[in-house]
């Protein structure tokens, strides 16, 4: 089943950077500019012939999210990777997103208050994905025994993409997550 990309939000945190750097490291050249708002890309592949892509120099030109939608599609095609895969690797950032994981490791609390940062497993964009947050107070309390008890949690926040690295920031609502 293919799965195609359409939510414009989602598609707007992608940077032009992030697909740019992408598309360089899979091959893609730069081949010239297009007007004064974005850039083609060709690659070619010995058995499909040549592909272009199309890409935005800024986020906020109202056809972005059409120009990335595309970008994805021919991705897909060229790489043979389902859309939900290549745009696990380009997102980094997703605002107000539910996270459903496990705890996999609590810090040790800070000094001065009940908090501490917490490490989440949990499904980002269709991949198993290590996810810290900070939590304080009942919530810290709660991932403890999320911890101990290997209980499934769930937690809202906004998730951002750091050196690889992704971490939910202003988490709220961190519940257990019962069946």
């Amino acid at each position: 089943m293919k799965v195609t990309v359409r939510d414009a939000d989602i598609l707007k945190t992608i940077e032009p950077q992030q697909l740019k750097h992408y598309l360089q490291s899979h091959g893609w050249h730069e081949d010239r500019p297009f007007l004064d708002n974005a850039t083609v890309w060709l690659k070619q592949e010995p058995e499909h012939g040549e592909f272009e892509i199309l890409l935005p120099n800024k986020q906020h030109l109202g056809d972005y999210p059409t120009r990335i939608q595309e970008a994805l599609k021919i991705l897909e095609e060229v790489e043979n990777r389902s859309q939900i895969e290549i745009l696990s690797e380009l997102i980094t950032n997703a605002s107000n997103i539910t996270i459903q994981g496990v705890v996999m490791q609590i810090e040790a609390p800070n000094a001065d208050q009940l908090s501490a940062e917490i490490t989440l497993l949990g499904v980002v964009f269709d991949k198993l994905r290590l996810i810290k947050t900070e939590l304080a107070d009942h919530e810290y309390i709660l991932a403890i025994k999320a911890y101990q008890e290997r209980l499934p949690v769930l937690c809202t926040g906004d998730l951002i993409k750091e050196n690889n690295t992704f971490i939910l920031k202003n988490s709220r609502q961190f519940i257990l997550d019962n069946p």
